[in-house]
C-alpha cells in the first residue's frame, strides 16, 4: 500500500505543475501533522492531500478526509505559513483522488475540498 500510496502522489504532483503549480515542497511534517503537497498558484498557497485507492474502491478516496483529518492539515498549514513567515498569503485546502487503473490512474481535483 505504501507503494501505491507514493505512486499516487508522484501521479498527483506531475498533475498540479501541468496544471501551472509550481509545488513548494512535498510531503512536510510538523508535530500537528504531514502534508502530502504544498504548492502555489495565483498567489494562493495550496495544501494538497493526496488519497490514492486501487481499481475498485468501496468509497471514495476524499471520504478518508474526514474532520479530523482536516483539523490536523489545517494545524500543520498554519505552521507552514508561521515558519516560512508568509504573512498575508491566500491559502486553500485541496484534496486530490487518485485511482489506479492498470499502468495508468485517473484523477479527480477537488478544488476547496474543505475550509478553516
Amino acid at each position: 500500500m505504501l507503494r501505491l500510496g507514493k505512486k499516487g502522489e508522484d501521479a498527483a504532483a506531475m498533475y498540479l505543475r501541468l496544471k501551472g503549480y509550481r509545488i513548494l515542497q512535498r510531503n512536510f511534517h510538523s508535530r500537528y501533522g504531514e502534508i502530502d503537497i504544498i504548492a502555489f498558484k495565483n498567489e494562493t498557497v495550496v495544501f494538497v492531500e493526496v488519497k490514492t485507492r486501487g481499481k475498485h474502491p468501496i468509497d471514495t478516496p476524499a471520504s478518508a478526509v474526514d474532520i479530523f483529518k482536516q483539523k490536523k492539515i489545517i494545524k500543520t498549514a498554519y505552521f507552514y505559513i508561521m515558519n516560512k513567515q508568509l504573512d498575508d498569503v491566500d491559502m486553500r485546502f485541496d484534496v486530490i483522488e487518485v485511482r489506479a487503473c492498470g499502468f495508468g490512474c485517473k484523477i479527480n481535483h477537488i478544488e476547496n475540498a474543505f475550509e478553516v
